[in-house]
């Protein structure tokens, strides 16, 4: 049975490290699948990225997306987002990786941040959301 909300019963996948595999499209319209940490605000699942990189060029340029998110303790146990990006921002971009990479690493910091390297948090609005 699919949604267009998280439900309840997963909200604990984005406690727990398990990472994504976000589908963006490319320009010759073949899927791109990128491993990626999420977060979710109680309304849209956020992605963190740097600019530049081929799923931010992706998403500007298509707005469509795939999420699949597995939980790490039972892999036969998973979310399948389809959404749209509904907006993205660099504000507050690099607390926010480094708010995941705490979760994700236990690091502080982001170990990997370059020097000038501008972070961007893309924001996915679910509209159809298949448990599994």
């Amino acid at each position: 049975m699919s949604t267009k909300t998280i439900p309840e019963e997963f909200l604990d996948l984005f406690e727990k490290r398990a990472y994504g595999h976000l589908a963006t499209i490319m320009p010759d319209g073949h899927p791109q699948v990128t491993p990626v940490w999420v977060d979710y605000d109680g309304e849209y699942i956020l992605v963190n990225t740097s600019r530049g990189r081929q799923k931010d060029r992706n998403m500007q340029r298509c707005p469509q997306v795939t999420l699949e998110i597995q939980d790490p303790d039972n892999p036969y146990r998973y979310l399948e987002v389809r959404g749209v990006v509904a907006g993205a921002t660099e504000e507050a971009a690099v607390a926010h990786i480094d708010k995941l990479a705490k979760k994700y690493t236990g690091a502080e910091k982001y170990p990997w941040l370059a020097p000038g390297e501008v972070r961007v948090i893309y924001k996915i609005k679910p509209e159809r959301v298949i448990p599994h």
